[in-house]
């Protein structure tokens, strides 16, 4: 096939960075711009300093229609902006990191719904779709956690999770909570029930589930955490999610592995493990890895993803790979750091 032509918004951040980590080496991928108002002009390594030695790309100011895709790693509210600002010609395809165009209720772009991109739940409609809202890194893990008892309708009515991500998924901008000194060695907790990516793991859980999030005039995000007990800390790492998930469950431990490995066999970064898991197996991978435990009638799902890659720029080429026709795996055959 023709080589994929790609250009990139916000290129200098976190996602930026880690989309150009992994589509320098893409074998079917040429980058024709990656834009940065701030870094104009500037080499990309000289913000992405691990690439030195990986390209010469420059950053640009300004883009062109002559790509096939567009990325937009620009911060939540941004990528409205840039699309009511400028006109993406027709035939580009567009993927979304920020969480502009996630929800049900988000506007369409040029006439044309965005398709929620997590190819674990809507693989066929990503295929065929122009463009794509790339989900959460929360809600990424989670989902992935429950998607298999959703599909049998087996959600109770209440799940518990405790999840911690690294300091990278606050963004690159400085701030009091992801500053070095206060962050390492410690532990904390933030936006208890309330955090936004409730809002598409729980429309995601009733598209399989029928039924589960409750109907009323209350908002998305209050009904959501009406069934979705949902606390997130934040970790002294810098990358990688790490989920604490227990429901009330009839089924036995064997017909829960059961379950995940059925539905998961077909999807090539989902992995079940019967081992214990860590954080580390995940790390610069774009795999998301399962342990489930049986105690009582609680069924414990524990779940690895690295926030910025399955979280967000690994996901983000595995789509593209879904829209041009490519295996999904294509250029993400990523190792962990290991030990």
């Amino acid at each position: 096939m023709e080589r994929i032509k790609v250009g990139i918004i916000g290129s200098a951040g976190y996602t930026g960075g880690e989309l150009l980590r992994v589509l320098i080496y893409h074998p079917q991928v040429d980058i024709i711009f990656a834009q940065s108002g701030s870094n104009a002009g500037n080499k990309v390594y000289a913000v992405h300093n691990d690439l030195f030695g990986d390209t010469e790309l420059v950053f640009s100011k300004d883009t062109t229609d002559d790509i096939d895709v567009l990325f937009l790693c620009v911060g939540h509210g941004d990528a409205r902006k840039f699309l009511e600002a400028n006109a993406v010609a027709p035939h580009i395809k567009i993927i979304d990191l920020s969480q502009d165009y996630r929800l049900k209720a988000a506007t369409s772009y040029q006439g044309l719904d965005f398709v929620y991109g997590l190819p674990e739940l809507n693989r066929t409609a990503i295929q065929q779709a122009q463009y794509i809202a790339n989900p959460g890194c929360f809600a990424t893990n989670i989902q992935l956690a429950l998607l298999p008892l959703a599909a049998k309708g087996l959600l109770p009515s209440q799940i518990h999770i405790n999840a911690t991500t690294g300091s990278t998924g606050a963004g690159q901008r400085p701030g009091a909570t992801t500053h070095f000194s206060w962050r390492n060695n410690n532990l904390s907790a933030y936006k208890s029930f309330e955090h936004q990516h409730l809002q598409e793991i729980s429309e995601s859980l009733d598209q399989l589930q029928a039924g589960f999030l409750p109907q009323s005039e209350d908002s998305l995000l209050t009904r959501a955490a009406e069934k979705i007990n949902f606390v997130p800390q934040r970790g002294d790492f810098a990358r990688g999610i790490f989920s604490v998930i227990y429901v009330e469950s009839d089924l036995s431990l064997a017909e829960a592995y059961a379950l995940y490995e059925d539905y998961y066999s077909t999807h090539p970064f989902t992995c079940v493990s019967r081992a214990n898991i860590d954080l580390k197996q995940v790390v610069n991978t774009n795999k998301s890895i399962l342990h489930l435990e049986k105690h009582g009638n609680q069924l414990l799902i524990l779940n690895a993803t690295d926030n910025l890659l399955k979280g967000a720029s690994g996901q983000a080429v595995q789509n593209m790979n879904l829209l041009f026709g490519l295996p999904e795996r294509t250029g993400l055959n990523l190792k962990s750091v290991g030990f």
